[in-house]
Formats: C-alpha cells, structure tokens, sequence
C-alpha cells in the first residue's frame, strides 16, 4: 500500500485498466449494454446512457469540423478508441480521488451550466468569458493521441479553440511568461473533494508561455462530436498531448497569466514528475515503465513516443530534453 500523506489517503495497488478491460470484453468496442446491465445488477441508479449523455446540447457547434491539418503522429495507429471506453476510464479527482476508474458515476450532482471562466494575472484586457463567449470562438475538431502517465493510451476527437487565440484576446503583457489553470473546487458536488480533504485544492496547472501558445495546446470544450461529458472535464478543458495527461486540467475557471513560475498540484504532492512533464520514454518512472504504452481499449502494447509522437511540433522548445535512458527515478525524486 501507496500512503499519500499529504492527502490523508490510501492508494492501494490498483488494477491497470488494461486489465479491466479485458480483450473478450473490449475488443471491437464497449458493449454498452452489457455494462449498463451490469452496473443494475450491482444495485447502481446508473446506466450507460447517463455514462454517454452530455451535460448539454450546442448543435451550433457540436459536431466541429475537423481540421485534417492536424492528423494523428507518424508511427501511431490511427484507429480510433471508442467512444464509450473513452468514457468509462478517467483520472479526475474531484470525484474519484486516489485511481482511475468509473469517474462517470460520481458526477451526477455536478454542474457545468452557468460556467464562467476569469482570464487575469499579466494582460491588458483581463476578460470573463460565459459559456456563449466560449462556444462563440470558432471551433474546430482535432484527432489526437493522448497518454497517461499510468501507460494508457487512446486517440480522442477533441472540439475546440487553439488556447492561443484566447490569450491573444487578453493581450498579454511582456512580463507574462506562465499560464495558470485553476479547476473548479465545488465541495458539495465532487465527492472527491471531501474524502480527499488534504490535497492541496483546488486542482492547479500550468504552462510556460510558449507551451501554451503553442499551435497543438487546446481548450477543449467537446469531444466525439459532441459537448465535454462531465468525466472529461466538462465544459472546457485543456488538452496538450505531448504531455502526460495530467497537465491538461479539466472544468477550467480561471487562468491567469504570471511573472514567476507557479507550482503545480503534483508539485506539492511530491509527485515524481515535475513542471515540464513532456512524454518521454527515456525518463524511467519508479512506478510505471514510460518506454511502452498501451492501448486502452484493447491493452495492446506499443512503443511510446518522444513527446508522444508530437517531436516536429515541441522540440525546438526543449533542446536539452533527454534522448538516452536516463538512471531510474527513486522514489521521493522528481523529473523534468
């Protein structure tokens, strides 16, 4: 057993979600049906359709086109993971603190509209967007790979804006050199939060400037065509798939743009990777091999990418990145 103490809570060995999801059960997509069958037969209120149903509707916006200027990496199998087992698996600890898992069935009580987002911190026009300001920024559909520093892997439709044309609209000062990510901290509705009443909430990421003015960096406000569902980080989001996943801070309210280098959520935690935290196979984990992935929905391994298969858009933003295996971390040290 894992003790988190800053937390106050166990984490215990957890199954890999490859495991869970089982060849037999996955292969050839979720069935739907048999998982609603299974979470009744459980005793659960929930069923599939509330695991897929979008928190609203925007036919306005959803579906996006897809912009083809922005196709999955070279090397990467281009199938695409399916929608329900997208759905089905997710780290967000608001509502299931400690593991990945069915994150779906705790976010009843959540709501996601009214949502405003405060953009402030080192910019001339500080700007507070509703949701109509956000869905009124066009928006555009991109297939990307995303990676989880736990190993699993998926390729997902996000709908969205690149996160430079909202910074643009707050014309940031030369004095700006990060970008905050504040998420939403709502007590009464995560039920994460009040088990987990010692992290250091509420949850916080950032960028460096030109991290998140870069071309690939997204606010992401949907997903298969359709609006964020709340396990995803409904109703905007980040997405930078050349990192772990937990630098893409989801149900986004607020970001700030700042002088000095702010700490992270993990940061505090102790977490072994650091503020860069770029996808890196040569930076050994004391918990989880980065030199191979897996497919999510089938468990099928596969090599893992430098910068998860992104290198012709982000390396000129790291030229000291390391490209030999580096000595393993220990536990209590700390990444990129």
């Amino acid at each position: 057993m894992y003790k988190n103490s800053i937390a106050g809570i166990s984490s215990h060995p957890v199954t890999e979600p490859r495991v869970f999801f089982s060849r037999r059960r996955f292969l050839g997509g979720l069935s739907v049906g048999a998982l609603a069958a299974g979470n009744l037969l459980c005793g659960k209120a929930k069923t599939s359709s509330t695991m897929l149903e979008a928190p609203f509707k925007r036919p306005d916006v959803f579906p996006s086109k897809r912009n083809p200027a922005y196709s999955l990496p070279a090397g990467v199998d281009p199938r695409m993971t399916p929608r329900a087992t997208a759905a089905v698996h997710n780290n967000f600890y608001e509502f299931l603190p400690g593991r990945g898992g069915p994150v779906w069935e705790h976010v009843e009580d959540f709501k996601v509209d009214p949502w405003k987002v405060v953009v402030s911190g080192e910019c001339h026009e500080p700007q507070t967007l509703d949701l109509d300001d956000l869905f009124a920024i066009e928006h555009e559909e991109r297939v990307c790979h995303f990676r989880c520093v736990e190993r699993w892997a998926m390729n997902v439709p996000w709908s969205g804006f690149p996160l430079s044309k909202l910074l643009d609209r707050v014309k940031p000062k030369a004095s700006a050199r990060f970008v905050r990510f504040l998420s939403a901290l709502k007590p009464s509705q995560m039920p994460g939060v009040r088990q987990a009443r010692l992290y250091p909430w509420p949850y916080h990421e950032a960028l460096r400037m030109d991290e998140a003015m870069n071309e690939l960096t997204l606010l992401a406000t949907g997903v298969y065509g359709e609006p964020l569902l709340k396990q995803h980080g409904a109703p905007v989001r980040l997405v930078v798939p050349w990192k772990y996943g937990y630098k893409s801070p989801k149900s986004i309210v607020k970001i700030e743009l700042t002088k000095k280098q702010p700490k992270i959520f993990w940061q505090i935690q102790a977490h072994e990777y650091g503020f860069l935290s770029n996808v890196n196979p040569y930076i050994p984990h004391p918990r989880w091999p980065q030199n191979r992935s897996y497919w999510l929905d089938s468990g099928d391994e596969f090599p893992t990418p430098l910068f998860n298969g992104y290198e012709n858009y982000v390396a000129s933003l790291y030229p000291d990145e390391p490209r030999t295996l580096q000595r393993a971390l220990r536990s209590g040290q700390t990444a990129r």
